[in-house]
């Protein structure tokens, strides 16, 4: 029984608890008012605390990303330059009939400045992390002129390289690697063909069994910081975290140099090589 106060009026307003918010709970709208700030409050809270994590991720991520160098530098040949052989392509006319001027070949190839074109540029040591995924673009391998082009290319292991045979001929694509899988496939012009090497091999020599002069090379890596000079000799390695490295340099017939450098957030670190026969 509810009991009576001096005026015998009954005080129920009296009796239920104010909690947190001012008003009068015996009106259920009020109790439904209460209810509301407290949600608003808490939404409050929350895009606050959301706020707040998006912005130390977003700076981490800022802060990774501007503490990430290059290292540059340029390939040299000194002395003077060997000329290639010219390549004798009599034996299939219509590798003859596709250069206007005599081919030769591309074992030491230097720029008017003396730079050093088709040499790989890699990080050998150093490296803290190697879960590096293969890019998505495809690597292109061209037959043109019944030679391959680029002489030299690189790419990271398990991705795809696009083999194209721009020629009229039929050529017979055969590299002949050391720690991956040995594999020649006959490719006709316009025929597609597609392959990739699940293991780092720098480099892997590439014939073809129908035309014996042409050779190139696939150097594989089992992460994205390396490059391949053109006939500058320059090159940039991008994106590196702040560390201590060895670079090597690779050349088919003049060999491999290496240094080590030291690269610190926001400073460009630079590395030259010079070949000489």
């Amino acid at each position: 029984m509810i009991p009576r106060n001096p005026d015998g009026e009954h005080r129920i307003a009296d009796k239920i608890g104010t909690g947190p918010f001012p008003g009068n709970y015996s009106n259920p709208c009020n109790i439904h008012e209460g209810r509301f700030f407290m949600k608003l409050k808490f939404a409050f809270i929350s895009t606050c605390a959301l706020a707040m994590l998006s912005s130390l991720i977003i700076g981490g991520w800022a802060s990774h990303a501007d503490a990430q160098v290059s290292v540059k530098g340029v390939v040299k040949f000194e002395g003077t330059p060997p000329k290639g052989a010219r390549i004798d392509m009599s034996q299939d006319p219509l590798c003859a009939k596709a250069n206007s001027n005599p081919p030769t070949t591309e074992e030491v190839v230097v720029g008017t400045d003396g730079g050093l074109a088709n040499v790989v540029v890699y990080v050998s040591e150093g490296l803290t992390s190697h879960d590096f995924q293969p890019p998505q673009q495809p690597a292109v391998l061209e037959q043109k002129g019944c030679q391959y082009r680029p002489h030299v290319i690189a790419i990271q292991a398990n991705q795809k390289v696009n083999i194209v045979n721009s020629d009229e001929t039929t050529h017979n694509i055969h590299p002949t690697p050391n720690n991956n899988r040995e594999w020649n496939m006959s490719q006709p012009h316009g025929v597609p063909l597609e392959h990739s090497f699940a293991r780092e091999e720098i480099a892997i020599p590439v014939k073809c069994n129908v035309h014996p002069w042409m050779k190139g090379y696939i150097a594989v890596f089992k992460h994205p910081y390396f490059v391949v000079t053109d006939k500058s000799g320059s090159f940039e390695l991008k994106n590196l975290p702040p560390g201590t490295y060895t670079i090597t340099a690779w050349q088919e017939k003049l060999g491999t140099q290496s240094q080590k450098v030291t690269v610190t957030a926001g400073k460009e670190a630079t590395v030259d090589f010079t070949f000489k026969q």
